[in-house]
């Protein structure tokens, strides 16, 4: 579904990531892990768009996405969840939503009742600003956002980051209910091992605007040896 070879970005005069091989195969449920600094949201915000590719090859299921910019690219079924969540703290729960599925070129219509069904903290608060939830409740709305658009593939960028345990088991559900029911693609940046490995089969080690290692998660979560050499743990 997903396929990266060579793949280099940044900013500016600064280089990123360095040459990143990647695959993602339709339904498949894939961790970016790795210290800080080392390139995972620079590789998320290039695969959504936000960020250009200098070099390399990006496909999404067999499209050069290289020259699409970052609407096109969610119109042709790829969603971001970024860090920081992003959402509209002036438009209300509905709205926001409404503009995730416009911007996507969905009928906000069709998806609402179902979003609202797997979410119903939302159906509760639709009248309510953004900016007036919590950090777990605006982290649900991003997701819940990303969702109407009827993605194939989302990207998530730090889900767990500042999220109270009770919010981080309904995302890991959420997150188990699309992808066995809709078979959507999950890719994940997450500092959080345990979380990580409750949301992704795949662990991709990334160290430098590299990926260094791909590794079955529950291995690496159950072997401090592999924290160590991989995570610097």
């Amino acid at each position: 579904m997903l396929q990266a070879t060579d793949l280099r970005a940044g900013y500016g005069t600064a280089a990123v990531l360095h040459g990143v091989d990647l695959s993602l195969e339709a339904g498949e449920r894939v961790a970016v892990l790795g210290r800080n600094g080392v390139g995972k949201t620079t590789l998320m915000r290039t695969i959504s768009g936000a960020v250009g590719c200098t070099g390399g090859n990006l496909t999404f299921e067999g499209t050069d996405l290289t020259p699409l910019k970052p609407y096109e690219r969610a119109r042709m079924g790829i969603a971001h969840v970024p860090q920081g969540r992003d959402i509209f703290p002036k438009l209300t729960v509905a709205e926001n939503l409404k503009v995730g599925a416009a911007a996507a070129g969905r009928s906000s219509n069709s998806s609402l009742d179902e979003i609202y069904e797997e979410f119903p903290l939302l159906a509760t608060r639709r009248r309510a600003k953004g900016g007036s939830l919590s950090g777990g409740q605006q982290q649900i709305l991003a997701l819940a956002r990303a969702l109407v658009s009827e993605p194939r593939l989302l990207l998530l960028d730090e889900p767990s980051e500042g999220i109270q345990p009770s919010i981080l088991d309904q995302i890991a559900e959420v997150i188990d209910h699309i992808n066995s029911t809709r078979g959507i693609a999950v890719l994940v940046v997450e500092q959080n091992l345990d979380f990580a490995a409750r949301i992704a089969r795949r662990g991709l080690i990334m160290d430098k605007g590299e990926i260094i290692e791909s590794l079955d998660i529950a291995e690496l979560r159950n072997d401090r040896q592999l924290q160590r050499k991989f995570m610097a743990l």
